[in-house]
Parts: C-alpha cells; structure tokens; sequence
C-alpha cells in the first residue's frame, strides 16, 4: 500500500438544520463532529456503531453525496488529487466516477421498469464514461462476470432474481464505472445470513481482483471481522476507537467497543462471560451530553467525563482510543476477562465429569445386564421317551 492515504479526514463535522420546533433557534442534528480518519489503498475498513451513530453520513460526506460543515477531507489515487471540501462541481462529476455507493436494500434500489443491462449501464451513460453502445455492452458483461452474473441474467427485470442475486446487480452498477473507492452501506443487512456470506466474500475477492478501496458501514461487528481489515467504531458522531481488526477484537479499549463486542452472540449456550451490557438509547444528536458522549450510559464514567470531551489517544500500533481512563481501564478488563475465563473454565470442567460420571454409570449398568444375562438358569431336561 501506498504511504498516502487514499482518502484523509481532519475535523470533519457534518450538521443537518431540523424543520419545525416553532418559534426561535432552529436545533441543529450534529450527525458527524469533529472526526479524524485516514483510509489507506487497497484496504477493506470497517465503520461500526449503533443505529443513530453517524455511519452512513459520514460514508456519504466521503462520496460527498452531502454538504460539509466543515474540516478537510482530501482524496488521492495516484492519478487524481482532490481537495472534497471544496471540489469544484466539474471535478465532482469526475469524482463521483471514482467514489460509488452500494445501497442497503437490494429491492429498493433497482428500478422495477428497467432490464438488468440497463440497470448496469446506466451510470456509464449517465455519466458519459462510454463513446458508444457496444463499449457500454463489452464494460456491462466484463462487471456482470466478476458479480457472477450470466448473458441470460442481463435480459430479465429486478422481480425474477432473489436478494442476493438483486445485491450482486447492485455492486455490478457501483462498480461498472470502475471506481477506486466504494462504501457498501449495510449491504448484507438485508439479507438472509446463508446469503450474507456469499455476497461478502464476492466483495473480497472483487476488492482484490479491481485493487478497490472499501468503507464497510456496518451495526454487525461479527460480519466486520469477517471482511475488514481495519475498523473504527463510532458513538454519536464521534469516532471512539480505531484499529487493526484483530487488534480490535482482541484488546478492545473502549468501554463502548467493549460493549459491542460483548454483545456479539455467542455458540456456547451457557456462555456467561457477557461483562457489559449497554443500557439505555443514544442520546438525541440535537441535544448531545457534554464532556464525552457516552457518559451517560458508561459504568465507569467519572466527573472528568462529564464535562471535557476526551480525543483519539494512541494506545498501540494503529490502534486509536477517545476515553479518559483508557490505561487504568487496561487492568479492570484484564481482571473481568479473567474471571470470566475462570468461570467458563469451571462450567465446563464440572460439565465433562458429568458427562464422565454418566459414562460410567452407563458402562456399569452394561456390565450388570451382561452378566445378569450370561448367569441365566439351565433348561430342563424333559422326561426320557424309552420305557
């Protein structure tokens, strides 16, 4: 990878005015505040967080798809530099053949008027990329391939393929352009979870036949670590934790990432080292608590949180962490994990003598039928027939 990232974000904040309210000072949704991000060529990143957290806006302030508050945010491919926060309208157009969107719902987002093919080459013609039909034919079957989609496929209309065949004509859209940059947003959400792993390792293999840059915009951390390489978590706008995806996984050091990540369901019935629970909603984006935003629903929130914002501190190699207490923190997790490693350590300790016992019990009780059997009293003699 290059030692430039493709995309850079410094202070980036997004806000939306809210209609309404009545009378005075219009509230103001401050969906994105103040983030700090770099995603570098080639890499597949992660963006998680509850519903309400800011995800999809900043996916779309990086496609600049809607307007900037303010910050810096620069793109660079190698051939291309831009400066999105001030991108002239001729340069977007350009842009936006480089940076595309995969949408959540496949159902919705593929008109039910049009054949797949037209589906597909719309933004070549839309975007005057194609000189002529036959190009625009040759560029929509070589992208129909690479999503696993064949000539007969292209004749039909959305209503005769499944949600995951309806998905892979979506990415065969996003990507026909032959973009650099895409954010999939939610783009398994929708579907059933035997399909969700046909559709991210077709991503995979696509990012890595195309050298694609992803942003993976997902509530589902158990499908991040699965594709991503690389992840930030975000809470009410504000990014809290970034890092390698196994880093993350396995040295999580923020109170919400740990949460997150303890919420992930486990396949052990009895799994009782769950250690934080959230509680409660995210507060309103039109009214944020001061001083760190996950105060209000933090078990270790302290005064010092409750009134200064805490900003990305370097914990480790890449790995990024907004919490005040972080390093003291390090030791309690270790303690918790601990215990629940404990506590799992003896369930299944006392479940294998059990099961031992029942063995034992079961080859006993074999054992008593079996002689039970063999000490089976002799029949008797009839009488003799010779007088």
């Amino acid at each position: 990878m290059s030692d430039t990232p493709l995309i850079s974000v410094r202070d980036l904040s997004v806000h939306f005015g809210v209609r309404g309210g009545g009378l005075g000072k219009k509230p103001v949704v401050r969906a994105v505040e103040g983030v700090d991000l770099d995603i570098e060529k080639g890499s597949f990143f992660g963006l998680v967080g509850e519903s309400g957290s800011g995800k999809t806006t900043l996916g779309r302030a990086l496609l600049r798809a809607v307007p900037i508050t303010r910050g810096d945010l620069t793109y660079d491919d190698g051939e291309k530099q831009y400066d999105l926060a001030a991108i002239e309208k001729a340069d977007l157009k350009d842009y936006r053949t480089r940076a595309q969107l995969i949408f959540q719902d496949p159902y919705a987002a593929l008109s039910p008027r049009m054949t797949v093919r037209d589906i597909i080459a719309e933004p070549l013609e839309v975007m005057g990329i194609t000189a002529s039909k036959a190009e625009t034919d040759e560029r929509v079957r070589e992208i129909a391939a690479k999503c696993r989609l064949n000539l007969e496929h292209l004749r039909r209309f959305p209503h005769a393929f499944s949600g995951g065949q309806r998905q892979r004509i979506s990415i065969a859209r996003a990507l026909v352009s032959r973009p650099r940059f895409v954010v999939a947003d939610e783009s398994v959400a929708a579907l059933d979870v035997s399909i969700q792993a046909d559709v991210l390792n077709l991503l995979k293999d696509i990012q890595q036949e195309m050298g694609l840059t992803f942003l993976f915009i997902s509530h589902d951390l158990s499908v991040v670590a699965h594709v991503c390489d690389h992840v930030a978590v975000m809470y009410l706008g504000r990014l809290v934790e970034t890092a390698p995806t196994r880093e993350l996984f396995a040295n999580p050091r923020h109170p919400y990432t740990r949460a997150l990540l303890s919420a992930i369901p486990s396949l052990d019935p009895d799994d009782d080292s769950v250690v934080d629970k959230l509680e409660g909603e995210i507060p309103s984006p039109t009214n944020p608590p001061p001083g760190c935003k996950f105060q209000t629903r933090c078990r270790f929130a302290v005064d010092r949180c409750r009134t200064e914002e805490p900003i990305l501190d370097h914990a480790a190699h890449q790995h990024n962490v907004a919490c005040h207490r972080w390093q003291e923190l390090v030791e309690v997790f270790e303690a918790e994990d601990a215990a629940a490693k404990e506590r799992s350590d003896k369930r299944h300790a006392a479940a294998g003598k059990a099961m031992a016992k029942g063995k034992a019990a079961s080859g006993a009780g074999a054992s008593s039928t079996a002689k039970t059997r063999g000490k089976a009293k002799p029949k008797s003699k009839g009488k003799s027939k010779d007088k």
